[in-house]
């Protein structure tokens, strides 16, 4: 759901929670704007959310909303202010930065709270964080959940981020450099959501769907060939959400999955995308991993998928990035067009940088069952699953190995 400029919200349109849910990142926008402390200004918005949430069952919605909000939080900020005599100069400031009706009415800061939570000051944990709390409208608790750390440990790494960006410009900037980290932390959100990195699930659809969102905002406001090429990767990549996991929670390599299941409406407008910012230069990462995406799904079954071009499109990849994750994937591709022994010598060019990660021992214990060589890749399938953090990951590597040693095994 994409957030919107406009004030007028209906009721039948929006339950409360959704309106409320919707409203939060625009108000907290204008008020971070406004007052440059970004912990006052969400205590503010909460304070106002929780007060309309209790007023107006009761007394009936506001004309406009957002508005109501705006004014409740920022009546909220400068009672604080003057309950504190040394902020004295700072509510005569903010007392004087009034904004006008229209602009109320029509500038939307959601945009600009990105950009913030997004700041090059921030670690990319951090700023994953403070987007999914500040722009995401998720609790800590939720956060914290999605991570696997306690709350209080998320809690602390929230409030340092807030208190790195005190001062922080509140511009909306469209240069190269924060535009990249935006999109990274954008992209990491979603890839943690899609794939988590650890625990018992395989996916988090409230992080993968969150970021989906996210980047349908920027790109409804930036005309950039790389939020274009995001956006069509996300989509392209979660069409697969429901055929990557079985019954029993168990995942499904993309080769086996029921391609029926895949969703239609995200795979058309996907491949729109990537087509459109294939052609939008210069050439980025998102918009070749796009491109191999669109590739992937438009193949009606695994043996249609054209390997050769998906192999080009790597080799270009890996010249303009060098992420040996890309020459991994570049090893597959090769494999899949030269047969196992081509991909396994590229392979060795990642040892070093790799050495430590599942990947690579389950992409060896790949290639090497291609081969014939079963008794090494149930070795290399044996020890990734020994080294990955992910259960349904281990459990499916396992079952590889056991599955070529005729050993049955029920998923856990």
């Amino acid at each position: 759901m994409q957030t919107s400029g406009t004030s007028d919200h209906p009721l039948e349109d929006h339950t409360l929670e959704d309106l409320l849910r919707e409203l939060t990142p625009q108000v907290l926008g204008v008020v971070v704007r406004r007052y440059g402390d970004f912990a006052a200004a969400e205590d503010a918005v909460q304070e106002a959310l929780l007060s309309a949430a209790t007023t107006w069952p009761r007394d009936g919605q506001p004309d406009n909303p957002k508005a109501w909000l705006i004014q409740a939080a920022s009546r909220r900020f400068i009672d604080e202010i003057r309950q504190a005599q040394a902020r004295r100069r700072r509510e005569e400031r903010a007392a004087l930065r009034e904004l006008p009706p229209e602009e109320v009415e029509e500038q939307d800061d959601t945009l600009r709270l990105l950009f913030l939570c997004c700041h090059p000051s921030l670690t990319p944990a951090s700023a994953i964080a403070l987007t999914l709390r500040a722009v995401g409208g998720l609790t800590t608790a939720e956060i914290a959940t999605a991570y696997l750390v306690p709350e209080a440990t998320m809690a602390q790494r929230i409030s340092r981020a807030k208190s790195r960006l005190k001062g922080a410009t509140f511009e909306l900037t469209a240069d190269a450099d924060r535009l990249r980290n935006v999109l990274h932390v954008l992209y990491l959100m979603f890839n943690e959501g899609y794939a988590s990195s650890s625990g018992a699930e395989l996916q988090r659809n409230d992080l993968s769907s969150e970021a989906i969102r996210l980047t349908r905002a920027v790109h409804a406001q930036l005309e950039d060939g790389q939020v274009t090429g995001l956006l069509a990767l996300m989509l392209l990549t979660d069409a697969r959400r429901k055929a990557r996991t079985g019954s029993a929670g168990e995942l499904i390599p993309l080769a086996e999955q029921d391609r029926t299941l895949w969703n239609a409406d995200y795979i058309t407008e996907g491949v729109a995308l990537a087509v459109e910012a294939f052609h939008a230069p210069p050439l980025g990462e998102y918009q070749l991993q796009a491109a191999i995406a669109a590739l992937h799904d438009e193949a009606e079954r695994a043996e249609d998928t054209d390997w050769p071009q998906i192999y080009a499109l790597y080799g270009l990849l890996e010249d303009l990035s060098g992420n040996p994750v890309v020459k991994l994937n570049r090893a597959i591709a090769a494999a899949m067009v030269d047969g196992p022994d081509a991909g396994l010598k590229l392979l060795e060019a990642v040892d070093d940088e790799l050495k430590d990660s599942h990947r690579l021992d389950a992409t060896r214990g790949h290639l090497y069952e291609m081969r014939g060589d079963h008794e090494t890749a149930v070795d290399y399938f044996r020890a990734a699953a020994r080294r990955t953090t992910s259960l349904p990951e281990r459990d499916y590597l396992t079952m590889k190995a056991d599955a070529l040693t005729g050993t049955e095994r029920t998923p856990q």
